[in-house]
């Protein structure tokens, strides 16, 4: 299994985890907040598409722009080699504020979110039929609060973020 495989294999893997999980939620639990400041799931599921959207979409534009020979990032790759979760360690605070095209905003049925987040799949594995023959750590795609990423680090990125996600909408206790 090359190493593509398995990056892809690993987001599936938290994408299953997810959805197997806060997909057992009814309809009222995905809407409730024991706070304001806090995101209900169907807020974390949300953002979650919004987010794997946006990286998917970044990641494409990154390696068609290294084809073409207009690289998106130039500059010190101040993460080169290291796994994402020491990335995340070294470059987000306890209570990220999430950026704008990645914030919940929409809200409605949690059946939908969780449609939409679970089909990102194809997009993503359509992405990678595209990187085969890539050298993964010379196509960087920034991301807004950890900096350049190499799309190996972008590809555990996904995986961690998706598991993040999920265990916060299973500390809220519904399940």
């Amino acid at each position: 299994m090359s190493q593509l495989d398995q990056l892809l294999a690993g987001v599936a893997a938290a994408r299953v985890r997810y959805l197997t999980e806060v997909g057992k939620l009814t309809e009222a639990q995905a809407h409730w907040k024991p706070s304001p400041e806090v995101w209900s799931a169907v807020e974390n599921t949300e953002h979650l598409y919004w987010a794997e959207h946006g990286g998917i979409w970044g990641i494409w534009r990154a390696l068609l722009a290294k084809q073409m020979g207009n690289p998106v990032w130039e500059g010190e790759l101040i993460h080169r080699g290291l796994p994402i979760e020491t990335i995340i360690e070294r470059t987000w605070r306890p209570k990220e504020q999430v950026p704008a095209i990645a914030a919940p905003c929409m809200g409605g049925p949690f059946i939908f979110w969780l449609s939409a987040f679970a089909n990102l799949q194809q997009p993503l594995s359509d992405l990678c039929v595209a990187l085969a023959n890539e050298d993964l750590e010379t196509i960087i795609h920034p991301h807004a609060i950890s900096g350049p990423l190499d799309i190996r680090q972008r590809f555990e990125f996904l995986r961690f973020h998706i598991d993040r996600h999920r265990n916060q909408v299973m500390a809220l206790g519904l399940v």
